[in-house]
């Protein structure tokens, strides 16, 4: 196994664990249960970390990691007018075609 990434918080982890997931990648979250240790534990201990299953896979994982990190930039419906993110292919106020 291999230590992948450290996350701020469980949601966080079990977010990208979703999205490595979907791609096929299979990890595994360490540290879960930790969070309540907090005080009696330094706190760069308790953090949850996403651990990778099969180390062929870190390419790929780094790519996904990457684009959670920087997400890409807004867009501007030609309609419009309204922003939306980077992600949506349908502007989300008038439903056209971004």
């Amino acid at each position: 196994m291999l230590k992948l990434y450290r996350a701020a918080n469980l949601q966080e982890a079990y977010l990208i664990k979703g999205m490595l997931s979907a791609a096929g990648i299979e990890v595994h979250v360490l540290n879960e249960h930790l969070q309540g240790g907090l005080g009696e534990l330094p706190f760069s201990e308790v953090y949850p970390e996403l651990w990778l299953e099969d180390e062929r896979d870190a390419t790929l994982a780094l790519r996904i990691l990457a684009d959670y990190e920087h997400p890409l930039p807004g867009r501007r419906c030609g309609f419009c007018g309204e922003d939306n993110p980077g992600t949506f292919e349908i502007c989300w106020h008038c439903g056209l075609t971004l």
